[in-house]
């Protein structure tokens, strides 16, 4: 596990908690939509042992349509300052940079960008002037189209090679190398066989020497392989098998997994830490 200037220094792997604030989010359906539905969830979160609680008003599930600015300011901004008004350690999930600005002057601590600061140019300058850690995942295209992106001769390699590059090119635009977390992007212009991979060889990310956040919570590889009679189990039936990924990936170090239901990986990765010390 690598450090992350700008955060406190976790002794396990840390538990990002997911709130999000929209209507049509293939995981919740609009439950948190409203702000106080959205704040009251953020902290029953924290409760269950989330690190970082990460608020997002914009979906990104495959063939998602895009919300204009001010509504996604109008979703996130009052959610940000309502949980970090609570002492609430709070990402913002958006791949706008105006959003992200007002997130951090509201209390937001990180910016998770889904698309490493390629959706929007200003992002990365953004990032820099406000001085905190910035996810970069890897991103081959917006939601609308982007399955249809997922194809790799060597999809480790594949993910590898572009996350460095974008690595190289946010760090020449001025955020620090110190600041940065990468992400596989499980799920984003991949299929199930893809994502698979990527958990199995995660520890071949290490060598990009950046902490690694893993976001695999009830996405569709897992539905796959829940799947019976062909039929994968609804979004909210996979909690269990994320919980799984998430000891997994925490045995092979990542810094931290965001997860949509808490309590399930708070355990999982503390059993992994337990193991790990009686070793």
């Amino acid at each position: 596990m690598r450090t992350l200037s700008g955060l406190p220094e976790w002794d396990h792997c840390g538990v990002m908690g997911v709130v999000n604030v929209t209507p049509d989010s293939f995981s919740d359906g609009g439950r948190w939509f409203d702000t106080t539905a959205a704040i009251k969830r953020g902290l029953d979160l924290v409760a269950d042992g989330a690190d970082l609680v990460d608020v997002g008003g914009e979906s990104t599930r495959p063939g998602a349509s895009r919300v204009d600015e001010e509504e996604e300011l109008r979703r996130v901004v009052p959610v940000v300052r309502g949980l970090a008004a609570e002492g609430v350690a709070v990402s913002v999930d958006t791949m706008r940079a105006t959003v992200a600005a007002r997130a951090v002057e509201a209390g937001a601590v990180l910016v998770n960008d889904v698309s490493g600061g390629l959706a929007d140019p200003r992002m990365v300058p953004a990032v820099a002037a406000a001085e905190v850690p910035f996810v970069v995942m890897h991103w081959r295209g917006f939601s609308a189209d982007m399955n249809s992106r997922a194809v790799y001769g060597d999809v480790v390699a594949e993910v590898m090679s572009e996350l460095r590059t974008r690595m190289e090119a946010v760090v020449d635009g001025g955020i620090a190398p110190e600041r940065i977390v990468l992400d596989p992007g499980l799920g984003f212009a991949k299929d199930a066989s893809h994502d698979l991979a990527l958990v199995a060889h995660m520890r071949d990310f290490h060598a990009l020497g950046r902490p690694l956040l893993i976001a695999a919570s009830r996405k569709r590889f897992l539905g796959r392989v829940l799947a019976k009679d062909g039929t994968p189990p609804r979004a909210r039936e996979r909690d269990a098998a994320t919980a799984a990924v998430s000891a997994i990936v925490a045995h092979e170090g990542a810094w931290a997994v965001r997860v949509h239901e808490v309590r399930a990986t708070a355990d999982a990765v503390r059993v992994a830490r337990a193991v790990g010390a009686a070793r």
